[in-house]
């Protein structure tokens, strides 16, 4: 992937970029997470209950490993999401990745609307390089892999960082996420904040919007909520 893309041609009411989670929004990968967390928290004797489960949705993968560590795990950080890492990508070669709805829909009617992509994930930037090789070539035009970040979600640093990949402003962009931790990243880079629910409620979340599923999303429906919602906090302003 190009850390240098050229700028995309910004055209109104149109984001410069559309800036994607990966766990949860991309692919229902938790699963694949749940097998390794349990693999590795029954070997100390610890069980994952589903508020553990719940906890863990959209967290990085340092905290993730840290509150491990709390548990009992005798492993170091490193060790931790090493195991997991590994994992994750050997269930992805057995069984391949299961897509959420609509996701690779969308990605192809973005590439063919010349809207760019990002993927900004918490897992590790091996993981994610082996989810976007499953995919047809040229739907994602950057990766911002968990360890490829100075702070993790919910801090604004991973979205920052994908924006700038692209070349674009962060609040010219619209993320998709399917987490309170993710929404809040997203929102705090700037960017319009999409939810779409996997596994947690987004109530209370800092999303601008929730969409119940991205079936039937294209480029147009995502053009149309960006130029509405950044209309409307234009118009609150005034």
């Amino acid at each position: 992937m190009s850390a240098n893309p050229p700028s995309p041609v910004l055209r109104p009411h149109e984001p410069a970029a559309v800036l994607w989670d990966m766990d949860g929004t991309l692919i229902d990968s938790e699963p694949l997470w749940l097998a390794a967390e349990e693999r590795m928290l029954a070997r100390y004797g610890i069980e994952l209950t589903p508020e553990l489960s719940d906890r863990l949705v959209g967290s990085g993968l340092r905290a993730a490993a840290a509150h491990f560590q709390e548990l009992g795990v005798a492993l170091s950080v490193d060790e931790i999401i090493a195991e997991w890492r590994d994992s994750v990508i050997l269930g992805l070669r057995d069984s391949g990745p299961d897509w959420r709805p609509g996701a690779v829909e969308l990605l192809v009617s973005l590439r063919d609307a010349g809207i760019p992509t990002a993927l900004v994930t918490m897992a590790t930037r091996a993981i994610a390089d082996e989810v976007v090789g499953l995919l047809p070539e040229g739907l994602f035009q950057g990766i911002i892999g968990g360890d490829e970040v100075a702070h993790e979600k919910p801090h604004p640093d991973p979205y920052q960082r994908g924006a700038a990949l692209i070349g674009v402003d962060p609040a010219r962009c619209v993320a998709l996420e399917d987490s309170p931790t993710g929404l809040a990243s997203a929102r705090a880079a700037g960017a319009v904040a999409i939810g779409i629910p996997c596994l947690v409620d987004l109530g209370d979340s800092a999303a601008h919007l929730i969409l119940p599923t991205l079936a039937g999303v294209d480029a147009d429906t995502i053009s149309e909520r960006f130029a509405r919602i950044r209309a409307d906090e234009e118009k609150d302003e005034q």
